[in-house]
């Protein structure tokens, strides 16, 4: 069996395959309410074999959407429409999950094919650890308080209740691409002089603050997930060496696997972009902590996947617009790699023999 088709246990869950869905934002919600658009979406992707499914940013409060056409989970009338979405997804053998976020300073702004920068209308006030822009037209943020901060990790924990609720059996938390939980890991967008500012300690508080209570309401057989960005590509900023110090950190905070990306906090970064180019962060957290590790970025053929884990580098990988381009690449993958994998039994009269 090609190392892609092992399965894959993450405290009580076991992945039937290495290959997962990373969240993509579709920007195609109302106030938050997942819709057709969504079970479709996501469902093909279940009818095309990945193992797991991690549902696009999820906004824990109103504020903390990325656009006004956000995904949300903050109140329990959303409920519902993810629980119909995830009933269908493990019906299919795939494992529903959801990255849960808060975009801080990134926030109050247009979905990509609508406009750039702040909204002009229909804005909210956006929060970060300093009142530091992301760039020239973006929203003026504030900083976050002491009240403010402890809305934030209980928002995240009231989102972790309704997660579980709503039938997710995995939750990521998004601490990468420049949002909020990335904001404060940084110091090129966190300059507090409190104990959430400053050293690599304080910088790390809200993370682990947001981790700690998450973990308390979350099931103990629930594996919890972080997606950093392992650099800001940009001297002054978050390193692979933080990356490394973090995750020995949350090794023993409750968190059982890293979701490895880069990039996103500050506008000006020099990304080295070409097939695999973060695989290195993955493959460096794994060896030197011991934690379990997801590849993400440019990986697109099935060769480049199998080696990924087959070499050790990372546990599984995260595909994304490969996904998009393909949403049965693991079904496409398994008779490229020769993994003689079941197919839906409505496809299964199309499934190639030999």
């Amino acid at each position: 069996m090609p190392a892609l088709f092992e399965p894959l246990t993450l405290r009580g869950l076991t992945l039937k395959n290495r290959i997962i869905v990373s969240p993509m934002c579709q920007y195609s919600a109302v106030d938050g309410f997942a819709n057709d658009w969504h079970l479709v979406h996501l469902g093909s992707r279940a009818v095309g074999g990945a193992s797991l499914i991690i549902l696009e940013a999820t906004a824990v409060s109103p504020e903390g959407r990325i656009t006004p056409d956000d995904l949300g989970i903050w109140k329990d009338e959303h409920i519902d429409f993810l629980k119909r979405i995830n009933t269908f997804l493990a019906a299919q053998g795939s494992v529903p999950g959801v990255q849960l976020a808060h975009a801080g300073r990134k926030a109050s702004t247009y979905a990509p094919w609508k406009g750039n920068g702040a909204v002009a209308e229909g804005g909210w006030q956006v929060v970060a650890p300093s009142a530091v822009p992301f760039t020239e037209g973006y929203p003026q943020p504030v900083e976050l308080d002491a009240e403010g901060i402890k809305k934030v990790i209980a928002d995240f924990r009231s989102a972790t209740e309704r997660s579980v609720a709503a039938g997710f059996k995995l939750i990521e938390l998004h601490a990468a691409h420049g949002y909020l939980l990335h904001q404060f890991l940084s110091p090129l967008s966190n300059q507090r002089t409190d104990t959430y500012g400053g050293s690599f300690e304080n910088r790390i508080r809200l993370t682990l603050e947001v981790v700690a209570a998450v973990r308390q309401v979350l099931p103990p057989d629930f594996p919890l997930v972080l997606r950093i960005s392992a650099t800001d590509w940009t001297e002054g900023g978050w390193s692979a060496e933080d990356s490394v110090k973090l995750a020995a950190i949350l090794k023993d905070r409750g968190v059982d696997l890293i979701d490895c990306s880069t990039g996103g906090n500050v506008p000006h970064a020099k990304i080295p972009v070409g097939p695999g180019y973060q695989v290195e962060f993955a493959e460096r957290i794994k060896r030197e902590t011991g934690l379990p590790t997801g590849a993400v970025g440019l990986i697109t053929t099935a060769a480049e996947a199998e080696a990924i884990v087959a070499n050790g580098q990372a546990d599984l990988v995260l595909l994304a617009r490969e996904e998009l381009r393909d949403p049965y690449f693991p079904l496409h993958a398994a008779h490229e790699l020769g993994a003689d994998v079941a197919w839906p039994p409505q496809y299964d009269r199309a499934k190639p023999r030999g």
